[in-house]
């Protein structure tokens, strides 16, 4: 009887065993994340997915066939989860292509660079089935900051020249390692450049319109060309500051006990300093921030410095809003880069944690990436880190007036992101989210407001000190 009780559990066992197995992996959850640099979709399982795919065009489409798997309700909701707004798909359709292969065909808004690859577990994740889709022709930043610049100066009309022109010199300028140092004022350049010809060009229409006097006799000068004559409208150099809010996508960042998700607040707040920068100005000269990130989506870390050097930025500054491993723990913080060592034990646990926002957010690493293929500047020069020093202590002093401070100096650690060489960087600790009082302040606009405000009177008061070359 006993041997018999136990022949039919092992059939039991065997029986749930084939239906684990025909029922394949298990879909956790999909999450799509849109953006104008890059659409992300993501589908999480309890098991590793493998699959294959390929792109086709007229009309742009990706097919993608995950093996080992049925099609479930969450696969199906990834249909509806495609936004009309978003930049790059213009919808997906899912269905069993075959027992046990499950194919997606996703539908393109124009030419992509698709990357397609998996993520091991790490953090609150399983594992990850990722679908990077980036524009074969994506907008370049700097014709952006170009063409808006123009729009403040009142000269649409010579907005289309500025960014066809803008586009090769970006190209150029973003090839050489010294990027930075021979584009310093790359937009200022090219703004210059474009009103003259601008004006020239209606220069010389009037002049053509206009029925010029007939010379009396050989002794009559000929009248010059309005463009010979005509004096090149001046631009003043336009200040670059690149704002950075940390995190976003995959990436949450810290969350707070009341659940206020880092990668939020800190864009919020980066929005506001946007807004306050954009309309600053510093000894005669305008300001325009360019944000690395302007919406929900994760961008590796290499990829925020190589973001600002593209632009030429004069300045690099994260924001975040971390926790510690006690809610004790509480007030701002700004951090400059250390080469050698962090200049405190919470210093170094803040980089540590910081530094690991690749593996979170989730970066391709099989070495088609073209953000890992772009160099993590580690040439980082003790002038860059003294003038980052001066810009955080700048702040330090505004930021005092808001709020509790952690250290009222500017600490030092190892932060990836900290590292470009020609750029003064700092990172900016918000307060700790994960100290229920500032959690509560986080989350409000007006101390968002305050935040943004100390942050702006600390970057004048950095730059009437050390005016931008």
């Amino acid at each position: 009887m006993k041997r018999r009780n136990l022949l039919q559990a092992g059939s039991v066992v065997l029986l749930l065993g084939r239906v684990h197995i025909a029922r394949g992996a298990g879909i956790v959850a999909v999450r799509v994340w849109p953006a104008q640099d890059y659409t992300r979709v993501t589908i999480e399982s309890d098991t590793a997915l493998k699959t294959t795919h390929k792109l086709l065009d007229a009309p742009p489409r990706l097919f993608v066939d995950i093996d080992g798997l049925e099609l479930s309700d969450q696969l199906r909701d990834l249909v509806a989860k495609i936004r009309p707004d978003d930049p790059n798909i213009a919808g997906v359709r899912v269905g069993q292509n075959a027992p046990r292969v499950v194919r997606l065909v996703v539908d393109l808004k124009h030419d992509t660079n698709p990357q397609v690859f998996t993520l091991t577990p790490v953090a609150a994740y399983q594992h990850r089935l990722v679908f990077d889709l980036y524009p074969a022709h994506p907008v370049d930043p700097l014709e952006q900051l170009i063409a808006e610049r123009m729009k403040d100066l009142g000269n649409p009309g010579a907005n289309a020249v500025a960014v066809a022109s803008a586009s090769s010199a970006a190209s150029a300028a973003s090839g050489s390692s010294n990027a930075h140092a021979s584009n310093i004022d790359a937009l200022g350049d090219l703004i210059a450049r474009q009103i003259e010809r601008s004006n020239s060009a209606s220069a010389t229409d009037k002049t053509a319109q206009t029925p010029q006097p007939r010379a009396s006799g050989s002794s009559a000068a000929a009248k010059p060309p309005a463009s010979a004559t005509a004096k090149p409208a001046r631009t003043n150099r336009l200040i670059i500051v690149a704002l950075d809010p940390g995190h976003g996508g995959e990436d949450p960042g810290a969350v707070g006990a009341k659940g206020t998700r880092e990668k939020d607040v800190v864009l919020q707040v980066a929005f506001k300093l946007r807004d306050r920068i954009n309309r600053a100005s510093v000894g005669g000269n305008p300001m325009r921030a360019y944000l690395t990130r302007d919406a929900d989506f994760f961008v590796p870390l290499g990829a925020r410095v190589e973001k600002a050097r593209r632009v030429g930025a004069d300045l690099f500054i994260s924001i975040h809003a971390d926790a510690f491993v006690t809610p004790q723990a509480r007030g701002a913080s700004v951090f400059a880069l250390s080469e050698r060592g962090a200049s405190s034990t919470a210093a170094r646990w803040l980089a540590n944690s910081q530094n690991q926002s690749d593996l979170i957010g989730g970066v391709n690493v099989d070495g088609k990436d073209r953000h890992v293929q772009s160099v993590l500047l580690d040439m980082s020069t003790t002038a860059q880190i003294n003038d980052s020093i001066k810009l955080g202590s700048a702040m330090l002093r505004e930021m005092g007036d808001v709020g509790r401070l952690h250290k009222a100096t500017v600490e030092r650690a190892g932060f990836a992101v900290l590292k470009a060489p020609d750029i003064p960087s700092v990172l900016v600790e918000t307060a700790f989210i994960s100290n229920p009082e500032e959690e509560a302040k986080l989350r409000t606009a007006a101390y968002q407001n305050d935040l943004a405000d100390a942050l702006l009177n600390g970057i004048r008061k950095y730059f009437a000190a050390n005016p931008p070359l």
